[in-house]
């Protein structure tokens, strides 16, 4: 049968089942109907299976066959969850679908379902039964091994796959117990037995150095090497600036300029201009590194730019989104060198607010590599030696913390929510062992750079909103509304209100509620409560706004060398500072723009996941060696199974409600808190407690804790 009778077939079928007469039909009322004979029923099949695979049709459990609109079925990604049940995310439903363990029907995480819809409790999110699975979304599995005598295991390390996957003395490539392991699945089971597969790569022991966070960036398929004809490519590019690119640029290199990062900081894509004139007046330069100068559109560079949408800073290394010679090299704006960037300077009056603006193509030349450190040093610890090795430069360190205080006031002042929990900064050894773990200092240095890229990312979404040209907007979206008014009951048992209509919430409620119970016994449980409530930021081709900084307009323009996004809108204001802009490129930006946006959104999520777990993994190695000891903490969250208690460092670890032992513990949902049933002793969000460390799990990334009187 050649591909038109074939397709051909699946038409008609199609048309069969979508009837609106006919009800599900078995494959032999399909037969009868199209007047296909038993000797050619095989072929029948054949398409049948085709449409299924295509998920434009569904066999249902007495071997039917009907279109899933017929049966009321959508269609979404399986997201898993470690305790077997799990979500489907539908494009349409604002809210996820809970599919409950019994009714997964041996779907596994990623997979494309189409399932149906059993219950929509009020107030809660609608639940669902897997019905189909369309087409599978994983084929390889990265875990660790645990072999018997005749047959092993792979235990995943992705917990969102909670089914351990079966390999056969034969299909186990030599691989002992404590391999990390590749295994592709060569059948997927079901809800009663396990799915099976056999190893293709062994990539080390868990015991061995780096093959921890080498099976994370395996797992989560980062890409790390860059192609060869990436490569070539980058060879082309000088390593310095040459003098014919300077035709048309401005000139800036005599301005004072510098840098202020991390002292580990290799790709330094933005750097600082400001001067104060004797009227309080400012004008400040945020001088970002001219990407698109060296990755055109659609070339090699480009095309691998956008796979992988962002570098991403593992605790040990750094998967970057550009080779090193231009994240590093040309396009880091190293100091005393020449260097091409995209300007965006603006002129502020004396209590910071913009009053002009301009973005230039620039030529700078940075004068002094800063670092936080060193900032903090002059403006805070005034310490004497600092200050005097960068005299020239103390009264325009000194003129940037003004600014800064006068748009961090501004920007409070209209609602900009402000969660200030710690980050986490995890020293490892030459071994790659962790020797210390720490709350990332965010200081007066921190503030300023902060300030300063947000102003700069504000005035560039609004300049090319009214522009109404294409573009890259950061957005931020309206919180649940059940997640507000369950917040919204919650406070009030504090004595504490949320004004406004859950629908229609202002981000200055959010912002006067975290302003009121600073300093409050009750500030952790309700600023983790409100962060919970708030949805994550995307990357859309449309500009709606940023409900967490409070802002109408907001963009990503200041970190190209390690966003796309980024250095799109880079490609955008420059072909329109250069009157290139023409009818046919602002159609060209409308058609891929979509696409751009939801990509980058999606590898942002990859990367802040891998990030994640080589956190939790070299927390876990950190704190199996402090087994026994006692620590000060706060708990950090109450759920049904236990609670979880933060240490100042920043690890968290799980109190098993199994360990609650000196009472028998309620748990109390709505207050987010166990009760003793005998004692009535509490355990709340935001209780500061001592904990003893019970034990880890290396494989599991889990730090088990204990209450300690």
């Amino acid at each position: 049968m050649n591909n038109i009778e074939f397709d051909t077939k699946k038409q008609i079928i199609m048309d069969l089942v979508s009837h609106p007469e006919y009800r599900p039909l078995k494959i032999k009322e399909i037969a009868a109907l199209l007047d296909i004979p038993q000797h050619d029923r095989h072929i029948l099949d054949e398409v049948l299976q085709t449409l299924i695979a295509e998920g434009k049709l569904i066999k249902t459990k007495r071997s039917k066959y009907a279109v899933p609109e017929k049966l009321n079925l959508i269609s979404g990604v399986f997201e898993g969850h470690p305790k077997g049940f799990g979500f489907v995310v539908v494009e349409e439903e604002e809210n996820d679908i809970f599919i409950p363990g019994d009714n997964t029907n041996g779907a596994l995480h990623k997979d494309k379902v189409l399932i149906k819809i059993v219950s929509e409790p009020s107030g809660r999110r609608k639940e669902g039964e897997v019905v189909q699975i369309v087409e599978r979304g994983v084929t390889e599995v990265i875990g660790t091994f645990d072999k018997s005598s005749n047959f092993g295991f792979v235990i995943p390390d992705n917990p969102k796959l909670f089914k351990d996957i079966f390999v056969s003395k034969t299909n186990d490539k030599g691989a002992v117990t404590g391999h990390k392991v590749i295994v592709e699945i060569t059948n997927y089971g079901n809800e009663r037995r396990s799915p099976e597969g056999s190893i293709t790569e062994i990539i080390g022991h868990v015991n061995d150095p780096g093959t921890d966070i080498t099976s994370i960036v395996r797992g989560f398929n980062l890409p790390v090497d860059f192609p060869e004809a990436v490569m070539r490519e980058v060879e082309s590019i000088p390593a310095e600036v040459q003098e014919k690119e300077l035709k048309n640029r401005l000139d800036i290199r005599d301005w004072q300029t510098v840098t202020i990062d991390g002292e580990d900081a290799k790709d330094l894509d933005d750097a600082i201009t400001i001067t104060k004139k004797p009227d309080g007046k400012y004008t400040l330069g945020v001088h970002i590194a001219d990407v698109t100068h060296y990755v055109k559109e659609n070339s090699f560079l480009d095309k691998e730019a956008i796979t992988r949408a962002t570098s991403v800073y593992l605790v040990d290394r750094v998967i970057p989104m550009l080779p090193h010679k231009l994240s590093n090299g040309i396009c880091s704006l190293n100091a005393n060198v020449d260097r091409l960037a995209l300007s965006c300077i603006m002129d502020l009056d004396e209590n910071g607010t913009v009053i002009g603006h301009k973005i230039e193509q620039t030529v700078i030349n940075v004068d002094r590599r800063m670092t936080y450190t060193a900032v903090k040093k002059i403006l805070e610890e005034n310490d004497e030696e600092t200050i005097a090795e960068y005299k020239e430069l103390v009264p325009m360190f000194k003129d940037m913390e003004d600014l800064a205080m006068l748009l961090r006031t501004k920007r409070k002042q209209r609602g900009s929510i402000d969660f200030d929990f710690p980050e986490s900064k995890i020293i490892l050894n030459e071994q790659g062992e962790p020797i210390d773990i720490k709350a990332y200092d965010r200081n007066v240095a921190t503030k300023i750079i902060e300030e300063f890229m947000l102003l700069a990312n504000e005035t560039i979404a609004e300049d090319y909103h009214w522009q109404e040209l294409p573009f890259v907007y950061r957005t931020h979206e309206l919180p649940d509304p059940e997640k507000i008014q369950k917040l919204g009951q919650f406070i009030y048992n504090f004595g504490y209100r949320i004004k406004g209509h859950k629908e229609s919430i202002h981000p200055k409620e959010i912002q006067k509620l975290l302003s009121e119970i600073e300093g409050k016994p009750e500030e952790p449980i309700i600023s983790r409560l409100a962060l919970r409530s708030m949805k994550q930021a995307r990357y859309t081709a449309s500009n709606d706004g940023h409900f967490g900084l409070s802002a109408k307009y907001y963009t990503h323009f200041t970190s190209p060398i390690r966003r796309y996004p980024d250095l799109q809108i880079h490609r955008i204001i420059k072909q329109n500072l250069n009157g290139e802009l023409n009818e046919k490129k602002i159609a060209h930006y409308k058609s891929i723009l979509p696409q751009v946006t939801k990509q980058c959104s999606e590898l942002e999520r990859r990367a802040e996941e891998a990030e994640r777990e080589t956190n939790k993994l070299k927390k876990v190695e950190y704190m199996s060696k402090h087994i026994g000891e006692e620590f000060e903490g706060v708990i950090s969250g109450v759920t049904s199974w236990g609670i979880y208690v933060e240490l100042p460092n920043t690890v968290e670890g799980l109190v098993h409600v199994t360990a609650l032992d000196d009472d028998y513990y309620i748990f109390d949902q709505e207050k987010y808190m166990f009760v003793g049933e005998r004692t009535s002793k509490i355990y709340r969000i935001g209780d500061t407690v001592n904990i003893r460390v019970l034990g880890t799990d290396k494989i599991q990334k889990t730090i088990d804790f204990e209450m300690v009187e």
